[in-house]
């Protein structure tokens, strides 16, 4: 083992790593997906998430001004959409309208359940903590739902 550049440890320790994909609500009432590498389950009891989303970032204003978000799992079959949710800001594109995947109203805060997801957990803010130039929203999760049919994308799948 040798000692190198940090950024190349990072590089080759990061896959195959998972995305997901986080939908903010603005105030306006636009939902708005952000495509994520930066989570993890923070609880077992009560079940949570953490999200780290970057203070410049239009989601992280959704994230002030509406203490929900749900957490979703992407398939294969989306491929295209977690591409283009995690290169446009929602400031200035409709992302979920232009990905075009259909969805039904959750139970929690009526946010989009993707159909094509693999899972979906709906959660509420209960803190969150200033890490650097991001800030760590951490979201108890109150609905969960399934699609055991399909397989979760990873990052190395999106950047063939």
């Amino acid at each position: 083992m040798n000692r190198v550049e940090l950024s190349k440890v990072v590089q080759a320790t990061k896959h195959p790593a998972k995305v997901v994909v986080a939908i903010g609500k603005d105030q306006n009432g636009k939902f708005n997906p952000i495509t994520l590498e930066w989570f993890m389950r923070t609880s077992i009891e009560p079940l949570m998430f953490a999200i780290s989303i970057g203070h410049t970032r239009y989601s992280h204003e959704c994230l002030q001004q509406n203490r929900f978000f749900n957490l979703c799992f992407p398939s294969r079959q989306m491929i295209e959409a977690v591409k283009l949710w995690g290169s446009k800001s929602g400031r200035d594109l409709d992302k979920l309208a232009a990905a075009g995947h259909e969805w039904f109203t959750g139970r929690l805060a009526k946010y989009p359940i993707l159909r094509d997801a693999k899972a979906t957990f709906e959660c509420e803010v209960v803190t969150q903590v200033k890490s650097g130039d991001h800030t760590i929203f951490v979201g108890e999760v109150k609905h969960a739902w399934l699609d055991e049919r399909k397989e979760v994308v990873t990052v190395k799948e999106l950047m063939k």
